[in-house]
């Protein structure tokens, strides 16, 4: 991998931390259970993406519920995610060495996520982790969330690198869509889809199940 990049930017949710079947779980618990769906792990798995908002109109159409509404259960989805996962939060294999290894190496870094700021100071206050991100950018920061481009370049401006010089670490076809959308290679972390998933996407320049490889590569 091209470690002279002056930045990364790391999604968050199974990139940092593989945490998605823990959300996924949250999703059907509150679509199924609280609002009488009956949706498989399959069904949930694919549709779970973007904000939180955006994933409730994909599975009830638009206007289904005000927004006051989404954000309600929204609230709730994440506090049930959270409590379930909390005894488990925990850095993918190798991150935090590899995170202090761009840090020495003057690389920039930043999350890009469609996460809202209280699931994503959850994983930072938690993991201590806020010295290595001076830039943040969650679903209340976009206008369009990903594969649309606007969370990556905003990223970019705001660490003032040019989005070729940056890679982005994703875990998600629409993630890596985003990223190439943006004009930027990405290092895929297989925790949450196979290789096959992403074969259509030729930004891509290495995947891995962890970032061991990447500290001994």
């Amino acid at each position: 991998m091209n470690i002279r990049a002056k930045a990364f930017l790391f999604d968050l949710n199974g990139t940092m931390i593989d945490d998605m079947p823990y959300h996924a779980e949250a999703w059907r618990n509150i679509l199924n259970n609280d609002l009488g769906a009956n949706f498989t792990k399959e069904e949930v798995k694919v549709q779970m993406y973007g904000k939180n908002e955006e994933v409730l109109t994909r599975f009830f159409g638009e206007d289904h519920f005000t927004m006051e509404r989404m954000n309600e259960l929204s609230v709730e989805k994440e506090k049930r995610y959270q409590e379930a996962y909390l005894p488990k939060l925990v850095l993918i294999d190798g991150l935090k060495e590899f995170l202090e290894m761009a840090k020495v190496a003057g690389i920039k870094m930043a999350i890009g996520s469609a996460a809202i700021p209280y699931n994503i100071d959850f994983v930072l206050d938690n993991l201590h982790l806020r010295e290595y991100f001076p830039v943040i950018v969650s679903a209340h920061d976009v206008t369009i969330s990903k594969p649309h481009p606007e969370t990556f370049l905003q990223c970019a401006a705001a660490l003032n690198v040019d989005p070729k010089d940056c890679i982005v670490f994703e875990d998600a076809p629409k993630g890596v869509e985003s990223a190439l959308n943006a004009g930027m290679q990405t290092f895929v972390l297989t925790t949450t889809h196979p290789k096959e998933d992403f074969e259509q996407y030729d930004n891509v320049i290495g995947y891995g199940a962890d970032y061991i490889g990447l500290l001994i590569g």
